[in-house]
């Protein structure tokens, strides 16, 4: 079982930054999909970005550029580096984690991101 704690949510204005984390303990997976997603009420769950254990990053259109997904050394912690912030931004932000082959589980508590304009 592996547990996944995000934060680093808060309030920011509009162009701003935020560095979100999510620290994984418990089981280990020599190979792997960490995720980030994030979700407003009444709408579904968005995929934002995911990097690889090996490093490989991919991200949504709608933060390519201006958002950029990084690992430590020892793949413990996720970063979300999120910059040039817009108040569609705002929703509650998840990490997950992909064992190789299988979809993406053990979604975290969530924390929240709130871009004022």
């Amino acid at each position: 079982q592996v547990q996944l704690v995000e934060s680093g949510g808060g309030l920011v204005q509009a162009g701003g930054s935020l560095r979100l984390s999510c620290a994984a303990s418990g089981r280990t997976f020599s190979r792997y999909v960490m995720g980030w997603f994030r979700q407003v009420p009444g709408k579904e769950r968005e995929f934002v970005g995911a990097i690889g254990s090996r490093g490989t990053s991919t991200y949504a259109a709608s933060v390519k550029g201006r958002f950029t997904i990084s690992s430590d050394n020892a793949g413990n912690t996720v970063y979300l580096q999120m910059n040039s912030l817009k108040p569609e931004d705002t929703a509650v932000y998840y990490c997950a984690i992909a064992p190789s082959g299988e979809d993406f589980r053990s979604f975290g508590q969530g924390t929240q991101v709130t871009v004022s304009s």
